[in-house]
Formats: C-alpha cells, structure tokens, sequence
C-alpha cells in the first residue's frame, strides 16, 4: 500500500511536470481548499495566482468548485480544508474567507507571544516521540487567544481577538492544504494532488 501511494506520489508530480512543460493534453489548476465535501467528492478553492510555491497569491474571487476525479487511482490524499488565507505579521492582521458574505476578511490581531525562525520539526511544533507534527491552530476560548504555526513563514504565534471572532469555526484560523488539479473539461478533475502532503523525494 505504501510502495502503492509512494508511486502515486512520483508519477502525479512527473505527470504535472509533463502537463505544464507541454501544456496541450489539457489545463492545470492550483489553489488552498476552503472546503472538502467527501460524500459529494467536491472541492472548493481559492486559486493561487502567482507560481511561487514561497508567496502564494490567494487574493482572488471567487472559489473556485471540481468534482474530484472518478478514478480513485488519480487521487492522492485527501484535503484538509482551512480558511486562513494569509498570516500578516508586519500588519498584525489575520485575512479569512468568510463563509457568511463569500469574500476575504481582515481582522486586526494583539500579539501575546511570537517567535520566528521556527522550522517544522523544532520541538515546540514537533512530537517527536510520536514522529509527528503538533496540531495547530490551538483556540483558547476562555482567554479568547489564538495560536497558530505557518510552516511556511516559519512563525509560531499567540494572538488575542474580540470575543465576537470565537463564535467563527475552528477551521477559519486554520490553513487548507495547497492542491494541484489537471483537468479538461472546467469544473471536473483528471487528476488531483494534494502538494502539502506530497514528497516526491520520500520512499
């Protein structure tokens, strides 16, 4: 099972490879899932506009739905999705997307603690008895504080927020996994990899 999916793994990275570079068997999508319907096999996300996978650009309106490919083989791990969209520490600002009005949101934070510099297997994100990562964000609604690592901006923060915020669900201050889709016909996916959890380089 696990030389199963590891083969997977390699041959959808190689095929997207393949896909981009010619760019003629049909079109390439990427985006953060928002939301993930297993029984109804939808998945719903904000496309990233920019190709560098170290700044995103999701920024864009609207979601964006696939009915996820027929053939379970074309499908790699299923998503997690998230509602965070951007983690803005110079504007100590949070951008969501609000299920309610369907567009993003900035909500203005208070940072209780912050540390930088902190990659993903530093023991403070790290389980490393169990082998794996600690689960973020951790919501605190009797001190009405929330703390969330982004291993991409290598930052673990504590942050406070005005009651009101705390009625939202827990996935708004969580980030949905980061999706690649090959599809031909719009709305309908060949393919589906799911990059956040995907190692092309791991046996």
């Amino acid at each position: 099972m696990i030389k199963k999916h590891g083969l997977f793994t390699v041959l959808s990275a190689l095929s997207f490879i393949f896909i981009f570079a010619c760019g003629k068997l049909g079109n390439v999508d990427q985006g953060r899932v928002i939301e993930f319907d297993k029984e109804k096999a939808t998945v719903t996300l904000i496309r990233d506009f920019n190709a560098d996978p170290k700044n995103p650009d999701y920024t864009h309106l609207p979601p964006y739905t696939y009915e996820m490919p027929k053939n379970p083989d074309e499908i790699g791990a299923l998503p997690k999705a998230g509602k965070r969209m951007q983690l803005d520490t110079e504007k100590n600002q949070i951008v969501i997307f609000d299920t309610a009005t369907q567009n993003f949101k900035a909500i203005d934070y208070k940072v209780i603690d912050q540390k930088d510099n902190v990659a993903k297997k530093d023991p403070l994100v790290y389980d490393e008895e169990t082998e794996e990562p600690k689960t973020f964000p951790i919501i605190d609604k009797a001190n009405k504080t929330i703390t969330l690592y982004s291993g991409r901006q290598k930052i673990l923060i504590t942050f406070s927020l005005p009651e009101q915020y705390f009625a939202l669900p827990d996935d708004t201050w969580d980030s949905g996994d980061e999706v690649r889709i090959y599809y031909k016909v719009e709305g309908k996916a060949r393919r589906f990899m799911n990059i956040s959890k995907t190692d092309i380089f791991k046996k």
